[in-house]
């Protein structure tokens, strides 16, 4: 039997260096290291203040309270050796964004001690890359038919005035001359020639993949005028403030990536007027490791009442912060998980979180959201007696308060989070309400013709909750699009169970896109690749859906009875 070698009452080297980083990663010096981190990210954003500032989720959405919009590209797809495309996260929507306001901000941060994450160094460049060869392959091969349009249309007069010609110029295949089209893989300079060559050797391969992809390249074409291109910047960046070129000058669509973190490997501690604390390079990664229950929405919102008292007082102030909004949520019929703390983990640094997953809900739907008159269209909808899709005639207008509501296409579902479908004025937006485990509506219980409640849980608690549900929420959903009514469909976060059942309810279309519906009974079996397309079609039209690996199995499972547990 092997002795011990550390003597009686000795500790080993894990056991102390695990205290010792427990002692330094504490909830203070994360949410100070934020704080601190975001004031770069303002900074950075004043340069070119008219583009758009995006999170890369979930780490880079603690740096800031006034982004734009989010985006989602995984590390993992970046790391050394593992590179990859992933049609399933394509996101159109940075694409489209970029090319309407010339270029974005994209925010993100790592803690492993390096400049950026390997979604910005890596991941991200190749989806650049692997977009800039899309289009131009698809400009080239229908260059002709684009100019024969273009010379069409003038001819028969379509140009009726020089401004409304020159702006077709600047679009489509005008704006940059074919040969001068970027489609060079472009990668930070710390990026080795062997891991450089790896990715080019398998750029095709991803193009290709990308074109079996059902997308409009044609929308896409003309909305995108200049190539897309990756900028870094991070706080050790040297930027002459005299030298900042406009962005009509660039001959390309800048994705500016901001790394938010200094990259520091060791601990650097600091000391201000009151109090002195440890700096955590990217502190908001991993947040259900230490945020206790805190979300990005309520840290802004509180972060001078929590910052100003300091190390001591932190825990207990985020505790109160954190509770006194789940019980405001459950007066409003919104249920959260109730966060405890325990109360040596009170007045200090340290303390160890809940073990239930602590995050509450979107920064978007943080906000008090007062409701308003609701404008309703013509009524009207267009369905065959067969099923068909509904008309956008039937759509009501959604009022800009409703965060976190999507159309998708004229399908006449919708997709959104419990902040939608808990509104008591959500009847005006829509017919029939799907909801998939989220809080109750009040204003909905007595409604039991228009209102679906199924008790689904995330697919870490069981594995089967939502394949269990899903043909009870397809004959729900067909039986109301049938009689030309529109449905929402929503969970608590809107990114992952609703997502899938709305997902579930577009794969029974046997027309596609919602071109008329099968019976349950009718259902044939499907690949992955039909997942696939169709949860592309889905994200196309909601920037939020990011459905997790088990809910999607679970999706599959359903339409292929073959595949038993």
């Amino acid at each position: 039997m092997a002795e011990d070698i550390n003597p009686p009452g000795v500790e080993n080297i894990y056991k102390v260096t695990r205290k010792i980083k427990k002692t330094e990663q504490t909830l203070y010096n994360a949410l100070r290291s934020i704080h601190d981190d975001s004031m770069f990210v303002s900074e950075i954003r004043s340069l070119w203040r008219e583009l758009p500032l995006l999170a890369n989720l979930r780490c880079g959405f603690w740096y800031s309270s006034e982004f734009d919009g989010t985006c989602y590209f995984k590390s993992t797809d970046g790391h050394n050796g593992n590179w990859s495309f992933n049609t399933g996260r394509l996101n159109l929507h940075v694409l489209q964004l970029a090319a309407e306001r010339r270029g974005c901000f994209i925010v993100d941060a790592t803690r492993k001690g390096k400049r950026f994450p390997d979604a910005m160094s890596k991941t991200i460049p190749i989806w650049a890359c692997v977009m800039n060869r899309a289009l131009a392959d698809y400009r080239t091969l229908h260059a002709q038919e684009m100019l024969q349009s273009t010379a069409i249309h003038q001819k028969s007069g379509a140009c009726g005035t020089a401004e409304h010609c020159e702006g077709n110029r600047e679009g489509g295949i005008f704006a940059v001359a074919e040969e001068e089209w970027d489609c060079s893989l472009h990668l930070p300079s710390w990026i080795s020639h062997v891991e450089k060559g790896n990715i080019q050797s398998r750029l095709e391969g991803w193009v290709q993949s990308l074109k079996s992809v059902s997308i409009d390249f044609e929308q896409l074409s003309n909305q995108v005028k200049k190539p897309l291109r990756p900028l870094w910047i991070s706080q050790n960046s040297v930027i002459w403030l005299n030298e900042l070129p406009e962005l009509d000058d660039w001959p390309f669509t800048p994705i500016i990536l901001v790394s938010a973190s200094k990259p520091s490997v060791f601990t650097q501690r600091y000391t201000d007027a009151d109090f002195s604390w440890s700096y955590i390079p990217g502190a908001a990664d991993d947040e259900e490791s230490w945020a206790r229950g805190l979300t990005p929405a309520l840290f802004w919102k509180h972060q001078r009442e929590i910052l100003e008292g300091g190390p001591a007082s932190c825990n207990s102030k985020v505790a109160d912060i954190v509770e006194r909004d789940r019980v405001y949520r459950a007066l409003r019929g919104n249920v959260t998980l109730q966060v405890c703390v325990k109360t040596a983990a009170r007045g200090g640094g340290g303390g160890s979180s809940n073990k239930l997953d602590p995050r509450l809900a979107d920064i978007r739907s943080s906000k008090h959201q007062e409701t308003s008159d609701l404008e309703l269209q013509d009524d009207q909808s267009s369905v065959s007696s067969e099923g068909g899709p509904v008309s956008s005639s039937a759509f009501r207008v959604v009022p800009s308060n409703l965060k976190g509501f999507h159309w998708i296409g004229n399908s006449g579902l919708a997709v959104g989070n419990d902040n939608c479908g808990s509104r008591d004025d959500i009847y005006g937006v829509v017919d029939s309400l799907i909801n998939c485990g989220a809080s109750s509506n009040p204003a909905s219980i007595c409604q039991k013709e228009t209102y679906l409640y199924l008790p689904i849980v995330g697919p870490k608690f069981d594995r089967y909750s939502l394949q269990n549900h899903l043909a009870e929420a397809i004959s729900f959903a067909l039986q109301k699009l049938s009689n030309r009514q529109t449905v929402l469909i929503y969970c608590s976060s809107g990114e992952d169970i609703s997502v899938c059942v709305c997902l579930a309810i577009l794969l029974s279309c046997h027309k596609g896109r919602g071109g008329g519906f099968e019976s349950l009974d009718k259902l044939c079996p499907l690949t992955k690749s039909d997942v696939r397309q169709e949860l592309i079609y889905l994200s196309s039209f909601n920037s939020d859906a990011r459905p997790s690996r088990g809910s999607l199995r679970q999706v599959f499972n359903f339409f292929n009875a073959s595949l038993e547990r």
